[in-house]
This record gives structure tokens, sequence and C-alpha cells, in this order.
């Protein structure tokens, strides 16, 4: 199962390294890197961040989930959820890859307006892990790791419950503030989102202090 997981999130690092070394040759020397809130470029680049930032950041993200099981402590193990873990893995690197297609975009066209697309592309992602947080188990590094989560399993349950809801609407949402673009929409996918994960963080402490005046909280 892994092997199958690895193998597909490489072949989006190969395809990421052989569309940015096809379109080498139609490169500026500098490429947009940045865009204001108005959606105009506003930072350049050489072209060599595009292998860095693209395949090379995958490749990077690649080796960090590879790495990351061997450095969990046990009782936390990340194997109590490989094909979650796994899910989370392959819709990060595709998030990566994405990204790398649309600065290319950019960079061929030269003046474009990418951030609807961006913001588009991380709202998918926001929906694609609200699918799948209520099968994360209580581990360092996925998930909404707060004091209260990690201290009870009760909490960590009933909190990526709720955001499992929360982030599948806010993702939602956020597209929608993505198509709209502008200033306005830019502010109205940050609220979105960050309410998206806020909320579920508040609501694990409301929900810690009330399982503990209530004495049901469990020894962990």
């Amino acid at each position: 199962m892994k092997g199958r997981y690895f193998g597909v999130c490489l072949l989006l690092v190969a395809a990421a390294l052989a569309a940015t070394l096809v379109a080498w040759d139609h490169l500026p020397a500098r490429v947009p890197l940045h865009w204001n809130a108005h959606g105009r470029v506003d930072g350049y680049g050489p072209r060599w961040i595009l292998l860095a930032a693209g395949p090379g950041a995958m490749l990077a993200e690649l080796a960090i989930f590879a790495a990351l099981p061997a450095l969990s402590p046990k009782r936390f193990a990340l194997e109590s959820f490989t094909r979650t873990y796994l899910r989370i893995m392959l819709a990060a690197v595709a998030l990566a890859g994405y990204i790398t297609a649309v600065l290319l975009w950019a960079a061929l066209t030269g003046d474009a307006d990418v951030t609807g697309a961006l913001l588009a592309g991380v709202s998918v992602l926001v929906v694609v892990l609200g699918n799948v947080m209520g099968k994360v188990r209580r581990n360092f590094f996925i998930g909404i790791r707060t004091p209260w989560t990690l201290a009870s399993e009760r909490v960590w349950h009933a909190t990526h419950r709720l955001a499992a809801k929360s982030m599948v609407a806010a993702g939602i949402l956020g597209i929608g503030a993505a198509l709209v673009g502008g200033i306005a929409g830019i502010v109205a996918w940050i609220a979105i989102v960050l309410a998206g994960v806020m909320v579920p963080v508040v609501y694990s402490f409301v929900h810690y202090r009330t399982l503990e005046r209530e004495g049901t909280l469990e020894a962990s």
C-alpha cells in the first residue's frame, strides 16, 4: 500500500520536473513569483527558483512524510492511521504540483493574476483534509494538535469530528471566495479558512474543560 502512494507521488514529482524542463527555454530570465492584493506582480526571481519551489519542494515534502513515522513517539504512532496519513501525503504533494503548474503558466504568460487559482487550490486541499480528519488518530504532526486534544483521546476524537465538518465547509466557501477575487475575495478567504481551523481549536479547550468539571475526563 505504501509503495503505491509513494509511487504516485514520485510520478507527480517527475511530471512537475518534466513540465518545468520542457518550458525552460520559453521562460524569461526572471519570472513572476509574488502578487499583491490587486493581483499585480510585485516580485520576480530567477527561473531556477521554479525548479526549487516546484519539483524540489514536492520531493522535500515527500521526504518529510517518509521520515515522520520514524520520529513519532510510540504512544502517538502514525501507523495507527497509515492509509489516512498516506492520503494526506498524496494530497499535499498534489497541491504542490498544482502550484508548480500555476507558477509555470504565470511565467509563460507574463503578467497573469494567479491569486484566485492558488487560493482555490488550497481550498480544495482544505476540503480533502476535512474529509479525512475524523480518521486521524492522536499524534504530534497531523490534525488539530492542541494541549487539550493531545492530553485526552476523547477530546481528540470529538474535536476532529467537528474539524471534519468545519474544514469541508470552509474549503467549499473558500473556493467561492477565491472565485470572487480582488481584495474582498482575499480577505473573505482568509477569514473563512481561519474560522474553519480555529473553531475546532476553541472547541477542544471548551470540551476539555467541560469534561474536567464533570469528572468524565479519562486518564491519558
